[in-house]
């Protein structure tokens, strides 16, 4: 009996740790498409661009089932993915500051949805870079991904 609620507990600590620590990936061609289960010929439920930060929740031979900020859910190709750090505005409108504090200039806005390059991560704070060049810090707070 001690052996087998020794096991249960141990099995618990472990897929607790295991979601605390989800693998990351990102988008690393122009477009993709998340399907509705693994396989080119499953139904398209969104096509994703270049960057675009996504949860690995399961695979599948050349297939991975991911999750994206918003908590949906599809399938990618694995050749279509990376691991390079992107990040993705969660929040309505945000700040892009030339330093990691509200105290440092303003040098942009970006609204829900926009991509980021990670650069630089402090504690609350991610030193990030669009594709357009727009290069700043916004509060780790209102971004999801790495």
């Amino acid at each position: 009996m001690y052996k087998k609620i020794l096991f249960g507990a141990i099995s618990l600590v472990l897929l607790t740790c295991a979601a605390v620590q989800a693998v990351m990936v990102s988008v690393a061609v122009d477009k993709i498409k998340m399907h509705a289960s693994a396989g080119e010929k499953s139904p398209v439920l969104w096509t994703l661009g270049i960057g675009y930060p996504l949860s690995v929740v399961d695979d599948q031979g050349d297939w991975l089932k991911v999750q994206d900020f918003a908590g949906d859910t599809g399938w990618v190709a694995t050749k279509q993915i990376d691991r390079k750090p992107h990040m993705i505005v969660k929040d309505d409108l945000v700040d892009v500051r030339s330093g990691p504090s509200n105290r440092f200039k303003l040098v942009g806005r970006a609204n829900n949805g926009v991509v980021f390059q990670t650069l630089k991560v402090k504690t609350n704070w991610i030193k990030v870079k669009h594709q357009n060049g727009l290069t700043g810090w916004i509060s780790r707070s209102q971004l999801w991904g790495w």
